[in-house]
């Protein structure tokens, strides 16, 4: 593997292609299926919290922080294909909502990004 990580989009275009090209069900299938993985991936978030913690007393401490980093990782990268799959635009689809949200939580200013330097 390099130190560099790979580019976000053409990455997610990359892995999109791959299911794509991967796919065992017909076309109708497939936003639904992208979809409902991010409930699958949700919950390896949560068996993964509840192993570091230790809270199953059946199974005491079966995973780390960072497992748990790991499979907050995947629900991104799972809900980014998703959304790719749902639009040809995700890129622009996603930073628009970024900078709605940004803007709604941090202010206009937050998201105009730092002021200009001054002569």
């Amino acid at each position: 593997m390099t130190d560099q990580p790979p580019d976000l989009w053409p990455t997610i275009d990359a892995l999109r292609a791959w299911l794509d090209a991967n796919r065992p069900h017909d076309a109708t299938d497939v936003l639904l299926l992208r979809v409902l993985k991010l409930s699958e991936e949700v919950g390896e978030v949560a068996q993964a919290v509840i192993g570091t913690t230790g809270r199953n007393p059946r199974k005491g401490v079966t995973h780390t922080w960072q497992d748990v980093e790991g499979e907050l990782c995947d629900v991104a990268i799972t809900a980014l294909v998703a959304l790719s799959t749902l639009t040809p635009d995700a890129r622009e689809v996603f930073a628009r909502h970024l900078g709605r949200v940004a803007e709604r939580s941090l202010g206009p200013k937050a998201v105009d990004g730092p002021p200009a330097a001054v002569d």
